[in-house]
């Protein structure tokens, strides 16, 4: 489906039908507006889980092929989706689109939205077999209760510490301690600002206060308690790498409009963890706390300790993510073939941290998308928490204290680190997923029916020189 979404449809070769599939049964006829709502409620819940944009247009695409609506062209924007279907060239087009006003993060519900997909474009579901389906999707609860996410949040920022700060002594604790604490009262923070119904950016400034008010209470004092590493370990908590993921592979993909509205989330919701920050910083610095920025920069000098924090991490923020529990062995194994990378990397060749971090990444996307065809599923699951400890907390803090302390040159070259590396991030997850869709075949059991005739993919026309 990927090949005939990226070719015109008047460029799209002839599907081999049989002499039944070439005159359908009325039923099939009076169904067309049920299958398109059916391929645009779909089409909503992969977009609200964050699947990039050809990814829903080709799961969409699939779905009406199924149903033998052949002359279908989907369209997805961040917000609404639409598919119009044409008859034929006599007859007008049916079109209908759907908006999209809520964004969720259950992957154990996104696991099953690609199993309905599968079984749909197999030939193996009924119409009204798949609105039963997926009504049972949509009434299903989440795996994981919220009491348990919000200690879970406090897990990840717990061991973020362990990351950023990489030691293990007497006072470690008390930090991860602190962190931890911090991190569930910002969730809960964030739940109570939630149910009032206040947008996503004043919750994330909400979210952000306590880790950096704890941070600044731990430097009000000589006792070298590492107030910089709870800050860090806090912004892991909170830094939306699944909205930055996605909005690089929408825009590497050509769907720039909806790479510019995810890109411009991702920077109100950074702006929103910025603010929280900073208030507290600013206040922090005025009663002259003791915040030094080199404890949160060790590197990768205790391998074992960091890297036992990094799986963690990823085993947390994969759990906050409500992924299917089956899954989450092999994403703690993917995250750690990606920081077991990024360090030797850095630890023993020498290598620029960016550059480590965009080939890390990149083995984190291929990992996942061979972990993804193995199960038949999205590698979202399988990538978006392992890419966890990759992110860059600490390029961001010293950014924020830097500005907090007047510095206004080495803040910025902090920030536009920190920016470097989320690219360097983003975009070696999409070329790992690239390499594996160009190198893999198609699963066992899954072989190209005749009506997907086997094309060469065709790039999409460029103009040069200007």
């Amino acid at each position: 489906m990927r090949t005939l979404l990226r070719t015109p449809m008047s460029e799209r070769p002839a599907f081999e039908r049989t002499a039944r599939e070439m005159h359908p049964s009325a039923a099939v006829t009076r169904n067309v507006p049920r299958i398109l709502d059916l391929t645009l409620r779909i089409g909503e819940l992969l977009l609200a889980s964050g699947e990039a944009a050809e990814d829903v247009e080709a799961a969409m695409l699939g779905i009406a092929h199924a149903y033998r609506l052949d002359r279908c062209e989907p369209q997805v924007t961040f917000t609404l989706i639409g598919i119009s279907y044409q008859p034929s060239l006599v007859e007008p087009p049916v079109t209908a689109d759907r908006v999209v006003r809520r964004r969720t993060s259950d992957y154990t519900r996104l696991d099953a939205v690609y199993a309905l997909v599968a079984d749909i474009t197999a030939e193996q579901v009924t119409v009204n077999d798949a609105y039963r389906r997926l009504a049972a999707m949509r009434r299903n609860r989440h795996p994981y209760p919220a009491w348990f996410l919000a200690l879970t949040t406090g897990l990840l920022a717990g061991a973020a510490t362990f990351l950023v700060g990489g030691k293990i002594d007497d006072k470690a604790w008390l930090v991860f301690a602190s962190a931890f604490v911090a991190a569930v009262l910002g969730d809960r923070l964030a739940s109570a600002l939630a149910k009032r119904r206040l947008p996503e950016f004043y919750q994330f400034v909400a979210a952000a206060m306590p880790a950096a008010a704890s941070g600044i209470i731990l430097s009000l004092n000589d006792w070298g308690l590492r107030g910089s590493v709870v800050i860090t370990g806090g912004l892991f908590a909170l830094l939306p790498g699944r909205a930055l993921v996605a909005a690089v592979q929408d825009g590497l993909t050509g769907f720039y409009i909806t790479a510019a509205a995810r890109l411009l989330e991702v920077v109100y919701l950074v702006a929103g963890i910025v603010i929280g920050v900073m208030v507290i910083l600013y206040l922090g610095v005025g009663f002259e706390a003791n915040l030094r920025p080199d404890e949160s920069l060790v590197g990768v000098n205790y391998p074992p300790v960091q890297m036992v924090a990094a799986m963690l991490l990823t085993l947390a923020f994969a759990t906050l993510l409500q992924t299917d529990r089956r899954t989450l062995a092999l994403v703690t194994v993917n995250s750690g073939i990606g920081w077991a990378s990024y360090g030797a990397l850095v630890y023993n060749a020498g290598v620029n941290p960016i550059a480590a971090t965009g080939v890390a990444a990149g083995l984190v996307g291929l990992f996942g998308q061979l972990m993804a065809r193995y199960r038949n599923g999205s590698a979202l699951p399988y990538v978006t928490a392992a890419i966890g400890p990759l992110m860059p907390g600490s390029a961001l803090y010293l950014g924020m204290l830097a500005f907090a302390q007047g510095h206004s040159s080495a803040g910025l070259v902090s920030v536009f680190r920190a920016a470097a590396i989320a690219m360097a991030l983003a975009v070696g997850v999409n070329l790992g997923g690239e390499i594996a869709r160009l190198f893999l075949k198609l699963p066992v059991g899954a072989e190209r029916p005749s009506l997907y005739p086997v094309m060469p993919r065709r790039a999409a026309k460029r103009t040069r020189g200007f």
